[in-house]
């Protein structure tokens, strides 16, 4: 696969266990393979980007990608439900929606999920075992593997972005984000990836 599609397919991966480890409810054996996955994302995605002959970062990142489709049957979250009417208005690329949307999703979760990004903070062995430490991880992955920090670098303007935030609070994945994701939510995400402000 291209470079961009290595990335893209890689980071929705990631975006599959991450919205899976932080979807309410009591399932931990997901969480377990969400863990797993995102660790092996962490040491294979970026060698698979840089080269695509890796075929050993490409087949951590196959287990990874299987992890992350089993973990999600827990739940997603607002990521998805904002990258399934994007895609559809716009014809972005799923997974690069997906990682461009993802910071942005954690910070308006961020009151309900602190303590669980720390611990996956410290699972991953990060620098920092909080919340920041993660996002300041997830921030650094997007520039390594060349994905955008706003919709900007996407297709997507502010013209719709009403009618994404409605379709977003219908999406079935809303449901499974940790803060009640309705449109008035989701609006205020867009709002803060279109301008690539986090807060």
């Amino acid at each position: 696969m291209p470079k961009f599609i290595t990335a893209a397919t890689g980071i929705d991966a990631l975006s599959h266990c991450l919205e899976a480890y932080c979807a309410p409810g009591f399932h931990p054996m997901a969480d377990g393979v969400a863990l797993e996955g995102m660790r092996l994302i962490k040491h294979y995605l970026p060698r698979a980007v840089a080269n695509g002959n890796d075929i050993d970062a490409r087949g951590n990142m196959l287990v990874a990608a299987s992890m992350g489709a089993t973990a999600f049957q827990k739940g997603l979250g607002g990521m998805h439900a904002l990258a399934h009417p994007i895609g559809a208005l716009y014809d972005t690329h799923h997974g690069a929606t997906n990682g461009v949307l993802m910071p942005y999703v954690l910070a308006f979760n961020k009151r309900a999920i602190e303590e669980r990004i720390g611990r996956l903070a410290a699972y991953l062995d990060l620098p920092s075992h909080s919340f920041s430490g993660f996002l300041d991880w997830v921030l650094a992955l997007r520039a390594e593997i060349a994905i955008p920090h706003s919709l900007d670098g996407l297709k997507p303007g502010i013209e719709r972005f009403d009618e994404i935030a409605q379709m977003a609070e219908k999406d079935p994945s809303a449901g499974g984000n940790p803060i009640l994701f309705d449109a008035p939510a989701a609006r205020t995400v867009l709002d803060q990836a279109h301008r690539g402000t986090l807060g």
